[in-house]
C-alpha cells in the first residue's frame, strides 16, 4: 500500500529534479532547441512546436521510469519477507545518503561531475528525437537530478508493490513544470534567471525531509506515521 506521505515524497522528488541548479537553467532553450525553434518567438506555430516536443521528451522519460517501477515491482515483491526488511533498511540509508548530498552536507566526487545530454544527431522526427532524449533523461542528466531519482529508487526498493506509482508520481512532478515551460519557454526563461539564487535552497529543504523519511524507513517507523495520519483523519471526521 502507497502512503499518502510516500506519494508527497515523490511528488516533491519530481519538481526537486526540475529546479535543480544544475539543470533548471538551461530547459527553456534546450526545449527550444528539438523542436527547432528559437525563445523569445512569436509565432504561435513555433510556440505550439517548443510545447508539443515538451510532451514527447515528457512522455519519453515516464515511459522508462514505468518500466523501472514494474521492473522493480515483479521483481522485488516476490522476495522473502526477511530479506524485504534488509532491503527497507538498505533503503533507508540510500535515502539518507542522497538527503545529506543534496544538502550539501556530504560531497562525493562521482556526483559532481556532470553528466548532460549531448545532441550530435538528430532523427528525422523532431517527436521522436524528443522521445529518446527524454527517455535520456530518465538515466540521469545531472547528478542533481540522479540524487532525487535515486532517493525515490531507494523509498520504491523498500515498498516493491508501490514502486510503480511512485515512479509515476515522480513522473508527474517532474513532467508538469517541463509541460509548463514547454507552454511558456521565453517567459520562463525570464522567470529562471531572476530567481536562479533562491531555487538552490530547495534542494537544501529537500535533502533534510530525505533525511527524516530515511530515518524513519530505517527505525521501521514509517508505518506508524501512516497510522497516525489515519488516527487524525478519524478524529477528525
Amino acid at each position: 500500500m502507497v502512503s499518502e506521505l510516500s506519494i508527497t515524497v515523490a511528488f516533491l522528488a519530481g519538481i526537486v529534479s526540475f529546479l535543480s541548479p544544475c539543470v533548471l537553467p538551461i530547459i527553456p532553450g534546450f526545449l527550444a532547441y528539438l523542436s527547432g525553434s528559437q525563445l523569445g518567438t512569436t509565432s504561435k506555430r513555433e510556440r505550439l512546436s517548443i510545447f508539443l516536443n515538451s510532451v514527447f521528451f515528457v512522455l519519453g522519460f515516464s515511459v522508462v521510469f514505468a518500466a523501472l517501477g514494474v521492473l522493480l515491482n515483479t521483481v522485488l515483491e516476490s522476495v522473502a519477507y526477511d530479506a524485504q526488511i534488509w532491503l527497507a533498511r538498505i533503503g533507508g540509508i540510500v535515502i539518507i545518503f542522497f538527503g545529506l548530498y543534496l544538502t550539501g552536507l556530504l560531497k562525493i566526487g562521482f556526483l559532481e561531475r556532470e553528466h548532460k545530454i549531448k545532441v550530435t544527431k538528430k532523427f528525422n522526427s523532431r517527436f521522436l528525437t524528443s522521445f529518446v532524449f527524454g527517455a535520456a533523461f530518465a538515466a540521469g542528466w545531472t547528478p542533481c537530478v540522479g540524487a532525487a531519482l535515486g532517493a525515490i529508487l531507494g523509498l520504491a526498493a523498500t515498498s516493491p508493490g508501490a514502486a510503480f506509482p511512485l515512479l509515476m508520481t515522480y513522473a508527474l512532478g517532474l513532467g508538469l513544470p517541463f509541460l509548463l515551460v514547454g507552454a511558456f519557454a521565453a517567459q520562463a526563461q525570464t522567470v529562471f534567471n531572476k530567481y536562479a539564487e533562491q531555487v538552490k535552497y530547495v534542494n537544501f529543504v529537500f535533502g533534510i525531509i530525505l533525511i527524516i523519511l530515511g530515518i524513519l524507513i530505517f527505525t521501521e517507523k514509517l508505518s506508524r506515521l501512516a497510522n497516525f495520519e489515519l488516527l487524525n483523519r478519524f478524529l477528525l471526521n
